[in-house]
């Protein structure tokens, strides 16, 4: 069994959450690592794993960053890290899988399942062999203590429930 890298320079971990209720802020994480033991290609007998720096968040707001960084959300000096764990692997198509694993956010372990689909295996300029994904899935923040909101004056709330994920990713073998 063959062992990849996440390359972090042409991987991005992005999410999205509904802002009061009629638009939505977009973010990233930009310090993150992962695995995956298996055969890219063929994901079904594969195990993944990945870790986010949760103080890493990027909005493009500061103050909101911060916000995020603090004891209202991620409390990221208390919990460093997001992680992921796949327990299983299913085929869904010829190039799309369900990556079914366990997502640890502030010390809360959830269940959750992420569609994947391959993009493609090829050669970078110095002849490394690279492959591609782009993987989405849904949380519910609150299920991982991410409970910090506003009423809004004319109903509704600051911050949605759904976060969205959205990770586009390459992974390089490891040498």
């Amino acid at each position: 069994m063959s062992k990849w890298l996440v390359d972090a320079t042409h991987t991005n971990v992005g999410f999205s959450v509904k802002h009061m209720m009629v638009s939505k802020v977009k973010g990233n994480f930009n310090v993150f690592e992962g695995t995956l033991e298996g055969n890219p290609t063929d994901l079904t007998d594969a195990s993944i794993e990945f870790k986010i720096d949760a103080a890493s968040i990027n909005t493009n707001n500061t103050d909101r960053d911060n916000h995020l960084r603090s004891g209202d959300f991620f409390d990221t000096e208390k919990y460093p890290a997001i992680t992921f764990v796949s327990t299983q692997i299913v085929k869904k198509g010829d190039d799309e899988y369900d990556i079914i694993g366990d997502i640890t956010i502030k010390d809360v372990t959830k269940k959750i399942t992420f569609s994947a689909e391959y993009e493609g295996t090829g050669k970078n300029p110095w002849g490394v062999d690279v492959a591609g994904f782009e993987v989405e899935g849904k949380i519910s923040r609150k299920e991982f203590g991410l409970t910090w909101n506003q009423a809004l004056e004319t109903g509704g709330v600051l911050v949605g429930d759904d976060i969205k994920i959205t990770i586009v990713l390459q992974v390089n073998p490891a040498n």
